[in-house]
């Protein structure tokens, strides 16, 4: 009698009701067995039309509890239908488990070739993903932290002291970034608002300035303002960089701000810096009043940063003259050198 789950046919053949009836298992025609779940398939045939991760029974990726109707999933997948990956450690306490459309677009506004619609100057940040959409899961680590389960403790980074240039009698190049501010009017209404800058370090960790007073008719005091602020983060993160800028008059925009970082402990490539326009008040730091900026893409600019010389230093865990302890963080430098990034040669008698 279709074990109570469903209504016998003239045919004498059970229709069940819901999550009742055959599954995958085929083993239930008399409605007596659970039906699990089904989400999208991780990994199946397609069809004769070209069709694929169809719907299937915990994903393909699970034993169904004919039972209970609950699935249990393989190693390396949870959740109803086993639908979406697990983080390896759980992230070890030191991270959080993103899905992967909110991994896409991490660092900065303009880091990771946005797409830009030069139509109307929209920037659009989705996921260009399907099917894995709300299934890949990774770890995102806190500051310090990383590998793929954020396990390890990161160490201080710098140039190798010893690095041998192929051609002596070129320019050192430093990295160089350019940020863009074109206010939303013009520049005289919107003098004195202030904004902040935000630094990433190659540990990770952020920092963000003091408030910046934007000033395009006093653009050298500006841009002292600008390089006062970053060399002031805390533990001396930016220890050197020189700032110069200019004037956009095409009409009367706004101003460019070249960044050169020339620091020993910044020389190679580093993250791009973050403009901070929001309005911070009363219970908020830094204090600012915000800036309206303009990110369309009109007469030729749109406020932005970008990378506009790569850094021909590179940058090394331990400055290449160090092992790093991942449980510490800290470096063990080889003999003849020291600090904490073993990029200091010590003297020899």
């Amino acid at each position: 009698m279709c074990s109570g789950h469903g209504t016998c046919g003239i045919d004498d053949v059970c229709t069940c009701y819901d999550n009742w009836g055959v599954g995958l298992g085929h083993e239930s025609g008399d409605c007596s067995e659970r039906v699990c779940p089904y989400e999208i398939a991780w990994v199946d045939t397609p069809n004769k039309l070209g069709a694929f991760h169809k719907y299937a029974e915990c994903a393909g990726r699970g034993i169904c509890d004919r039972a209970l109707g609950e699935c249990m999933c393989f190693e390396g997948y949870e959740g109803k239908g086993c639908q979406r990956s697990s983080c390896p450690s759980d992230c070890s306490g030191h991270g959080t488990c993103e899905y992967i459309e909110d991994m896409a677009y991490d660092a900065t506004w303009d880091e990771n070739k946005l797409k830009k619609d030069l139509t109307n100057g929209d920037y659009t940040f989705a996921y260009d993903g399907e099917w894995d959409l709300n299934k890949i899961r990774g770890c995102k680590c806190d500051a310090l932290y990383h590998d793929i389960d954020c396990s390890k403790r990161l160490c201080p980074h710098s140039t190798d002291v010893l690095d041998t240039r192929l051609d002596l009698t070129d320019n050192l190049k430093y990295q160089v970034q350019n940020i863009v501010l074109i206010p939303t009017t013009t520049n005289n209404d919107i003098r004195g608002s202030t904004f902040a800058l935000t630094f990433k370090s190659r540990l990770n960790e952020t920092f963000t300035t003091i408030p910046i007073v934007y000033d395009a008719s006093d653009l050298p005091d500006m841009t002292h303002d600008i390089q006062s602020a970053l060399l002031n983060l805390p533990n001396r993160v930016i220890d050197g960089i020189t700032v110069a800028g200019k004037i956009i008059t095409v009409p009367d925009l706004g101003v460019a701000v070249n960044i050169t970082f020339t620091g020993d402990s910044v020389q190679g490539p580093q993250h791009l810096l973050q403009i901070e326009t929001y309005v911070c008040a009363e219970g908020c730091t830094p204090k600012i009043t915000g800036l309206d900026l303009n990110t369309k893409y009109d007469y030729g600019y749109y406020s932005n940063v970008t990378e506009i010389q790569l850094a021909d230093f590179n940058s090394y865990e331990c400055g290449r003259r160090g092992k790093c302890d991942y449980n510490t963080g800290l470096c063990t430098c080889f003999s003849g050198y020291t600090g904490e990034n073993c990029n200091t040669l010590t003297t020899l008698v």
